[in-house]
């Protein structure tokens, strides 16, 4: 009997079953009720499965499939109805998932990793070279021109958009904002966060229900377009350019290599080559990923199960909120 193109075989269709259940348990539940809502439904559709199973293994992410449905036009809508467009435009659906990439550009992580740069800066006494590894739009080079309110406390910074982050486990919360000297990016696809329609694909793919998400996400967006100099952000792989970036560090500044949820696309090989290069480099290295990375360039997951990992120069300091909405220090 032949098969139906839009239906996978069953081992591909058990493990994108799999996937989409996970990712509607560990990540989406408690923080978009509709993505939940989706994503749960529809690893047990076999006609949306088939039609995730012909996009490449890479490109069949729910973040994908759904903010490209979103990107053309689906409204936040209950499951029957997404289920009817993603299968009446599913042509239109794909070739939006093929052409672009998951970029979500999260200012609110600045939160996050604002006190790891911040014990930098008090290490070294000198303004920081900040060097992000995958920044998109390159909005979280601009830490310091945003403001932060912890745990309900007093506004640190005067800019926009405030953002607001809840902790736990006492951490060493900055006083002041570091001092940035320098803002440079490596990514395989920088994104022009002033071009109209590559902000429509960034507000697509921030998850219905979080409204603070898009107002923070549209305050950065505008402090970016009036930021003098711009970050730079140039094109290529990250293990190619990454050390070209940290020997262009202005004199008299102390670079910081730093990325958030950027490595779980690399192949293992990747990974391991990326960290032997970062820790030969003379700079410092914030990592905040779904995962530790060792220094045998080895992966662990995190201890608590949809939190990412922040760690310094290779020593974990929290666990943090994907967002950048939590920060939870850890034990010394």
């Amino acid at each position: 009997m032949e098969k139906h193109p839009d239906h996978p075989d069953r081992v591909a269709a058990e493990e994108i079953t799999e996937a989409w259940a996970s990712y509607a348990e560990v990540w989406f539940q408690g923080h978009s009720e509709l993505y939940t809502q989706w994503c749960s439904r529809t690893a047990t559709d076999p006609d949306l499965l088939g039609r995730v199973a012909t996009l490449p293994e890479d490109k069949r992410t729910p973040l994908l499939v759904f903010a490209a449905a979103r990107y053309l036009g689906c409204g936040e809508v209950p499951f029957a109805r997404f289920r009817a467009f993603a299968l009446e435009r599913w042509e239109e659906v794909a070739g939006v998932v093929l052409g672009h990439q998951v970029q979500t550009n999260e200012p609110a992580r600045c939160a996050t990793l604002l006190p790891a740069l911040a014990l930098v800066a008090e290490r070294e006494r000198r303004p920081l070279a900040l060097i992000e590894v995958g920044p998109s739009a390159g909005l979280c080079l601009l830490p310091d021109l945003y403001s932060y309110q912890y745990d309900g406390g007093p506004r640190l910074g005067s800019g926009t958009p405030l953002l607001r982050c809840a902790t736990s486990g006492n951490p060493p919360l900055p006083d002041r904002l570091p001092e940035v000297a320098w803002r440079a990016g490596i990514d395989l696809n920088p994104l022009d966060g002033t071009d109209p329609d590559t902000v429509r694909w960034l507000e697509a793919l921030v998850w219905p229900g979080e409204a603070e998400r898009l107002a923070n996400l549209r305050a950065a967006l505008e402090t970016l377009r009036q930021a003098r100099p711009r970050p730079v952000l140039e094109r290529g792989d990250l293990n190619e350019r990454i050390a070209d970036l940290v020997g262009r560090a202005p004199e008299g500044s102390t670079p910081v290599v730093f990325h958030s949820a950027v490595l779980a696309y690399l192949s293992p090989a990747d990974r391991a080559r990326f960290s032997r290069t970062v820790r030969g480099l003379d700079c410092h290295w914030v990592s905040n990923e779904s995962f530790f990375l060792d220094k045998a360039g080895d992966t662990s997951p995190a201890s608590r199960e949809g939190y990412f990992t922040l760690s310094l120069d290779g020593t974990p300091l929290a666990h943090t909120g994907p967002h950048g909405a939590e920060l939870h220090w850890l034990p010394r």
